[in-house]
């Protein structure tokens, strides 16, 4: 989503698909070439229109084993710089909204963008061919990065941020009774103390007792310069978000990390505990537990989940204990590729994410840039939408991607 400063894309020559061990093999005895094509970068957030682009045609997974398929691009274009941070909603008549933010204004994380939707009847396979526009631009700035929740009313809530300056970020609320055809008016979940506050898409969870968090990184107050340095919270709801009240634990970095703590997600694992991790530039995410629905939590703690400064989306595969996470696993990650969001990773854990026992690549372009990640489930398959920029032609940010593996996989590779 989300900073100025995130790492620029890099220029690139075509890309080669091949399995993850050819390629990294590749790449490897490649980097004096590396070394040629990575005198020019340009700003991942240029403000420029890019031209417009032909889909990438990508239509199986980095591994040839993994049954991925890529079923929707959403490709920059004029006066449309940047399609990204979108979220999943399962409507009662088996149709499955995709709700993104559509820039007009750049390409950056500040340029004025709105809200639009695709739909697809048929499971994802196939999706509608034109935005419809969900909620025009009411920010200073913009409105950006979507969580859709069915409520345990059967109502739908609507989450964004409502971007009106550098020290005014704030997540907002609206809610749908009639299965997301019209909206209801904003309630801010943060009203005070304004501030810059960062939600990522598909953030917002409800849990089991339906207790709504919203985990959110803090980067300045009203008044305050914007610090990349970030402290994280939660915001809470015990009322379906007619009311909001803080998490008793802010979590604070160690002093090295430059970054502090950003872009935090959170999961409700099996026994009701919550589980969540931290983006930050220490080169693993951090995690932190908490045992009270998120009122307090544990200190945080460095994982073994090897990654550049980008954030990680993770849920439980429905019917089950298991985890599915996705974030660029930078394992034995080839110099070239160092601080960059590729390659795209599947990893599944049965122990509440104490290990990740199977993990696949899922995209291996070395000039792509896989971020930001929606997952949602139907009845057959685990949807995946994210930002998938070909680095060569356009910003990291400025395409969006949907993808989806069949749920029966997921369930064989986890042994359930």
């Amino acid at each position: 989503m989300i900073f100025l400063n995130d790492p620029p894309a890099c220029l690139a020559r075509p890309a080669r698909k091949s399995k993850s061990s050819l390629y990294y093999g590749a790449l490897a005895c490649s980097l004096i070439v590396w070394s040629v094509v990575l005198c020019g970068v340009p700003d991942a957030n240029a403000e420029s229109d890019p031209k417009p682009v032909p889909t990438q045609d990508v239509t199986g997974a980095a591994d040839a084993a993994v049954p991925y398929e890529v079923v929707l691009d959403l490709p920059p274009g004029p006066g449309n710089p940047r399609n990204s941070e979108g979220d999943f909603i399962i409507l009662k008549d088996g149709r499955i909204l995709f709700v993104y933010t559509r820039f007009t204004g750049g390409s950056g994380d500040h340029a004025a963008a709105s809200l639009v939707s695709r739909c697809s009847k048929d499971g994802g396979a196939t999706w509608t061919a034109e935005d419809v526009e969900v909620l025009a631009n009411e920010g200073g700035m913009n409105i950006m990065s979507v969580s859709l929740l069915r409520f345990s009313d059967d109502s739908i809530a609507l989450f964004y941020l409502r971007k009106n300056a550098e020290d005014d970020c704030r997540p907002l609320m609206r809610v749908s009774r009639d299965e997301a055809a019209t909206w209801g008016p904003p309630t801010e979940c943060i009203p005070k103390p304004v501030g810059y506050y960062v939600v990522n898409n598909s953030r917002v969870v409800q849990l089991a007792s339906g207790r709504l968090v919203v985990p959110a990184a803090l980067h300045a107050l009203k008044g305050e310069p914007f610090r990349n340095r970030g402290k994280v919270l939660c915001v809470l709801s015990d009322d379906l978000g007619k009311t909001w009240y803080p998490s008793k634990t802010i979590l604070e970095a160690p002093p090295d990390l430059q970054t502090g703590f950003q872009e935090p997600g959170v999961v409700e694992l099996a026994d009701g505990g919550l589980w969540m991790l931290l983006r930050n530039s220490g080169g693993v995410f951090y995690r932190s537990t908490s045992q009270d629905g998120g009122v307090t939590w544990s200190d945080a703690v460095p994982t073994d989940l090897a990654t550049p400064v980008s954030p990680a989306s993770f849920k439980r595969i429905p019917g089950s204990d298991t985890l599915l996470l996705l974030w660029n696993d930078h394992t034995n990650i080839p110099e070239a590729l160092r601080n960059k969001r590729t390659p795209l990773t599947l990893a599944l854990s049965r122990d509440n994410g104490a290990t990740w026992e199977y993990r696949v690549t899922v995209e291996n372009d070395p000039y792509g840039w896989y971020c930001y990640t929606a997952i949602a489930f139907t009845d057959a398959h685990a949807l995946f939408g994210f930002c998938a920029g070909d680095t060569r032609v356009m910003s990291g940010l400025a395409r969006t991607r949907i993808a989806r593996v069949p749920l029966s996989w997921l369930r064989d590779k986890a042994g359930r």
